[in-house]
């Protein structure tokens, strides 16, 4: 009986582990070999109720993925995912996909030009440079969706 009621209490301790990473929302990240800014990126979602996974890609195949998907050049970074018909440029924050994913505009997605320090997986937000997540219309114009100050 004693067995009985520490495996129970074990299950119960691990079930609200288990529920979060069944509720986590599944993400795949089409990146580089071994680009570490990609990793930490994807550790970010992570740490933000997403389960990413991550497929790498050449250079070459990587960018034709970005722009055959409606991502203007100007607005090109490391890494692009695909989630619910919008796509995810760059190091965008968790709480900006999730807001899309809330809103649901008429948009081709979200990027995170360049590679901003201190936007996720870039180095510590406390002393993160200013930037800007970019709305991407079905023309190719752009607009501010958020902006992330200096930290």
């Amino acid at each position: 009986m004693k067995r009985m009621t520490q495996a129970l209490t074990i299950a119960l301790a691990l079930f609200p582990a288990a529920r979060a990473l069944a509720e986590a929302t599944a993400i795949d990240v089409r990146k580089t070999n071994g680009c570490g800014c990609c990793l930490s990126w994807m550790n970010h979602l992570e740490e933000n109720g997403f389960a990413p996974t991550g497929e790498n890609m050449f250079g070459g195949s990587l960018v034709r993925f970005k722009l055959d998907n409606g991502v203007p050049q100007r607005m090109v970074s490391c890494h692009t995912t695909l989630k619910e018909g919008y796509v995810i440029e760059g190091h965008v924050p968790a709480a900006d996909i999730r807001r899309l994913l809330e809103e649901r505009p008429d948009a081709v997605g979200l990027a995170v030009p360049g590679m901003p320090y201190g936007s996720p997986g870039m180095g510590p937000e406390e002393n993160r440079e200013a930037y800007d997540v970019f709305l991407i219309r079905e023309n190719g114009s752009t607009e501010v969706f958020s902006s992330y100050a200096e930290g």
